[in-house]
C-alpha cells in the first residue's frame, strides 16, 4: 500500500468514506449479508417511515440487536486506524454510511453520518428529543432489550413514540451531514473508500465529486465497486489497510 500511504502523506485534505465492511470486523452483521437484517421477513418494513407510524414495534423488534445492542460492540481496527490518521494530522473528516456510532466511540472528531444516527431520538407526536442513553434507560427499566418491540416501545411523556434519527425509507437524508460530506468530498485531494461496495446512493456518488475535482480515490473493499476503473488503486483487505496506516 505504498502508493496509498504516499498519497495520504502528501495530501492537503484527506477524506474517508466508510461502509458496512468496517463494522463487520467488529462483529456487527452487514444489512445485506447472509445473517443481515434484510434476511428478516419484515425487512422492508423495519426502516419504512409509513410502517413505523403504523406499527413502531416492527422497527423496535427488528433492531433490538443491531441498534439497541450496540453497547456490546467496540471499535474495530479500521475505526482505530482512522483515529490514528486524524491524530497524525492526515485525516480531515469521515463520511459514514453506518449507524453504529463506532467512529465516535473510537474518538474521531469530524464524523458525518449520511444515513442518520440513533444518537438522538425524537417524538413523532410533539418532537421532543431524547438521547440514545436516555432511550436505553427507558428500555432497561421496561424489561431490557429482549422485551423491545414485544411488547415494549419507548414513548415520550406525551404518549408519542420515539423514533431514532436514522434515515428511514420515505425520509430525506440529514441535510447538514450530507452537505458537509459533499463539501469535504469536493475539497479532498485523497478519498479513502473503505468497506463499501458503493451501491447505495446518493452517498455512493460522493467519491465521484473527488474525482471530478482532480482528487485521487483509493478503494479498500473485498468486493468490486463501480469506481474500480477510476480509482488510483484498489485493495481487498481492510485489516492490511489498518495495519499499514499504523505506520504513518
Amino acid at each position: 500500500m505504498d502508493k496509498l500511504i504516499e498519497a495520504v502523506k502528501n495530501a492537503k485534505c484527506v477524506a474517508a468514506l466508510t461502509g458496512a465492511g468496517v463494522s463487520t470486523l467488529c462483529g456487527i452483521p452487514d444489512f445485506r449479508g447472509p445473517q443481515g437484517l434484510y434476511k428478516n421477513p419484515d425487512a422492508e418494513r423495519i426502516f419504512d417511515i409509513d410502517w413505523f407510524d403504523r406499527d413502531p414495534s416492527v422497527y423496535y423488534r427488528g433492531c433490538r440487536e443491531l441498534v439497541y445492542g450496540l453497547g456490546q460492540f467496540m471499535p474495530g481496527p479500521v475505526h482505530t486506524a482512522l483515529k490514528h490518521l486524524e491524530d497524525a494530522g492526515h485525516l480531515d473528516g469521515i463520511i459514514t454510511q453506518n449507524i453504529d456510532m463506532l467512529h465516535q466511540k473510537a474518538g474521531s472528531s469530524n464524523v458525518y453520518e449520511v444515513h442518520g444516527s440513533p444518537r438522538m431520538h425524537h417524538c413523532r407526536n410533539c418532537g421532543a428529543g431524547a438521547t440514545f442513553d436516555e432511550v436505553m434507560a427507558m428500555i432497561d427499566a421496561n424489561g431490557g432489550v429482549e422485551k423491545l418491540g414485544e411488547p415494549y416501545v419507548p414513548r415520550c411523556s406525551c404518549g408519542g413514540v420515539y423514533k431514532p434519527d436514522i434515515t428511514f425509507f420515505g425520509e430525506a437524508l440529514p441535510e447538514e451531514a450530507f452537505t458537509r460530506s459533499q463539501e469535504l468530498a469536493i475539497k479532498a485531494d485523497v478519498m479513502l473508500v473503505l468497506g463499501t461496495s458503493l451501491t447505495v446512493y446518493p452517498a455512493a456518488g460522493l467519491p465521484r465529486l473527488t474525482l471530478q475535482r482532480g482528487g485521487k480515490v483509493f478503494i479498500v473493499n473485498a468486493q468490486a465497486t463501480s469506481l474500480d476503473d477510476y480509482a488510483e488503486a484498489r485493495y481487498p483487505d481492510l485489516l492490511k489497510f489498518a495495519e499499514h496506516i499504523g505506520e504513518l
